[in-house]
């Protein structure tokens, strides 16, 4: 029976196993720990890889959320739109910094939904947190519309799509600030916990400065605000920016991977797919996940585990309506309904064509049995 595990974590060292070994070795040879050469180095390519001004390196995706609302001057009595399709982290940093979340809708590409926005903006409506999920960028013409008619600002949690475009435009750049994720199964990954923060907004990225490394003044070193140990590590930076070298590389073959899918399922009217590759030419996608709906979807994750074939349903299977206990608003029907279906089949570099090809066949073998 052929395995083919939803993420294989070994493979992703081993794919360049000797090159990660050699930064790894310079960097530790030299002691090279904190907030030195290789982070400040991957900052500035990473900028100039996105075209932006700033790019800073922070801990991970979520402070890089929560440093981004607090330097755009997001807080107390504030709300702050989100989908409630997303991780918990993107409604925990609008909590942390004393703002509301206020959740909202998806739409059928998953992304956030630009009526149920408009419908929840208040008087205490502060900013939009658009989620470019999945490796997609939402339609942000209509996003962008409501925040300059309400004077809202836009700070994205891009922490699933670097490099993914709406026309034109990076994943990132529509607002003040663009977070990502370098968790070690993101189209970036580091082999930890790592994150980073974009903004063209040179006041924005000083404060982002202060407050990633405890409010001090890269200056003179004194205080000049309550922040956090909020960095990146050096040893990070170093493998960030040795693997940001392949990354168009890495993206052409998630694009690819997802172009057998769309072929080989897209006659399945059981299942909802992603937009295809290309299929919008306003759309640049990375796919950093393959997302799907699929009718009978709890029995045929069962037949595809049965076969040696992960899949996982995101963040447990959970939008964050549907956890009680964070005292969120919950009247959310479209998102409701789509969590009863949703589920993520593997996507990574490291997959073979015929990997791909195998899932899919018994994907069909599953609704020509059970339909």
């Amino acid at each position: 029976m052929k395995n083919i595990p939803f993420f294989n974590y070994p493979a992703l060292f081993e794919q360049r196993e000797n090159e990660y070994l050699e930064v790894v070795h310079d960097v530790l040879k030299r002691g090279a720990y904190i907030m030195q050469s290789e982070l400040f180095d991957f900052e500035i390519q990473l900028a100039d890889h996105l075209s932006v001004k700033h790019a800073i390196g922070v801990a991970d995706g979520t402070m890089a959320l929560l440093i981004s609302l607090k330097a755009a001057g997001v807080g107390a009595g504030d709300e702050v739109i989100v989908p409630s399709h997303t991780f918990v982290a993107s409604a925990a940093a609008i909590s942390h910094t004393g703002a509301t979340p206020v959740l909202v809708e998806c739409g059928q590409d998953h992304l956030i939904d630009s009526v149920s926005v408009q419908s929840a903006i208040t008087e205490k409506t502060k900013a939009i947190m658009p989620v470019q999920l999945n490796g997609r960028v939402a339609n942000m013409d209509p996003i962008l519309a409501i925040a300059k008619k309400y004077g809202l600002l836009i700070v994205e949690d891009s922490c699933q799509a670097l490099g993914a475009k709406f026309n034109n435009r990076y994943a990132g750049t529509f607002g003040v600030a663009g977070t990502f994720s370098f968790f070690p199964a993101k189209t970036l990954g580091c082999f930890g916990d790592g994150g980073g923060i974009i903004t063209d907004d040179s006041e924005i990225a000083d404060k982002v400065k202060l407050i990633r490394d405890h409010g001090r003044c890269p200056i003179d070193g004194k205080a000049k605000l309550y922040g956090f140990n909020g960095r990146l590590d050096n040893l990070h930076a170093a493998i960030l920016g040795f693997k940001l070298k392949y990354y168009d590389e890495d993206i052409a073959r998630r694009r690819s991977l997802a172009l057998i899918y769309q072929e080989c399922l897209e006659g399945l009217d059981t299942l909802l797919l992603p937009p295809a590759p290309n299929s919008d030419p306003r759309h640049f996608d990375v796919f950093q996940n393959y997302e799907i709906e699929a009718v009978n979807r709890d029995a045929l994750r069962k037949f595809l585990e049965k076969n040696g074939v992960g899949t996982i349903l995101q963040w447990g299977g959970y939008a964050l309506h549907q956890f009680p206990d964070l005292g969120l608003n919950n009247d959310l029907p479209y998102t409701e309904a789509m969590t009863k279906k949703f589920m993520l089949l593997p996507m990574h570099p490291m997959l073979k064509d015929e990997d791909v090809l195998h899932i899919c066949g018994l994907i069909e073998q599953f609704y020509e049995n059970n339909c």
